[in-house]
């Protein structure tokens, strides 16, 4: 099918580097293609910030047509403002919604003192992303995660859960339509030095609810992130054996039985 012509908005410059690993991501795992209706879950941090420009690239070059949409979650929370990012999208063609939702004040009756909050505000605001998109037509949800994110999950998993689990590149939820995460091959240094670069203001913790309540701070994920800096600086290869170890399963050398070839038992 031949590609409609699109008008040449301006995008923000990134590196062929990261543009070809998204690319080939996106090809191997076929996150996008024709017709797809993309929303992204933009937070205004680095990672999401790459994501929007990322998929303009996509979107002007690539063979096929589709459409994105950043979305924000807002929380509802006090002086809670996103003019800054709606700026930003507004300046290089981004559409974008700003989200209004009561994830804030609901959270006063159901998220316990000096409990965890990361997984709770992550349920909530993946849940007001589907909604959006479940209600606006999308049949697809592209989260930032990067693959930094899903070795440190792996691990947290290994060591707090006790499974062996990381991110999928792309799976369909319960409601039908599916999450994609096309900076999954990409190294967070890759996304901190792109936004470095093109001078971006970035929003962080400052933005999460729960630095407005009496809760625990999150450890496990700094906990694994540390460790696994001191590990990669006495090994600079570390994450390229890791991308090979998650491409090379052998999973029945493990203590799952049901995963074994029971011909060869």
């Amino acid at each position: 099918m031949q590609k409609k012509q699109r008008e040449k908005t301006k995008n923000l410059p990134m590196s062929k580097k990261l543009l070809k690993t998204i690319g080939k991501t996106n090809a191997q795992f076929r996150l996008i293609g024709e017709g797809d209706r993309v929303l992204v879950g933009l937070s205004g941090g680095k990672d999401s910030l790459a994501l929007i420009h990322a998929l303009k690239h996509i979107q002007q070059h690539a063979p096929f047509d589709f459409e994105f949409e950043a979305c924000t979650i807002n929380y509802g929370m006090p002086n809670e403002h996103y003019t800054a990012l709606e700026a930003h999208t507004a300046q290089y063609g981004i559409k974008h919604t700003v989200f209004q939702t009561n994830i804030y004040t609901v959270s006063n009756d159901t998220i316990r003192e000096n409990s965890s909050f990361c997984s709770y505000f992550s349920r909530m605001r993946r849940g007001a992303l589907y909604s959006y998109a479940q209600e606006h037509g999308f049949n697809k949800i592209a989260l930032g995660h990067h693959f930094d994110d899903a070795v440190e999950s792996f691990f947290m998993n290994m060591f707090y859960n006790g499974s062996m689990r990381s991110m999928a590149p792309i799976y369909k939820t319960q409601r039908g339509f599916h999450l994609i995460r096309p900076l999954i091959g990409v190294r967070e240094s890759q996304l901190r030095a792109f936004a470095s670069d093109n001078q971006l203001s970035t929003i962080g913790d400052e933005a999460c609810p729960a630095m407005l309540k009496n809760v625990k701070m999150p450890y496990a994920r700094a906990n694994t992130k540390a460790w696994l800096l001191g590990m990669e600086s006495q090994n600079k290869n570390l994450y390229k054996m890791l991308e090979a170890s998650f491409k090379h399963i052998h999973d029945d050398t493990f203590l799952d039985s049901t995963r074994w070839n029971r011909d060869d038992i």
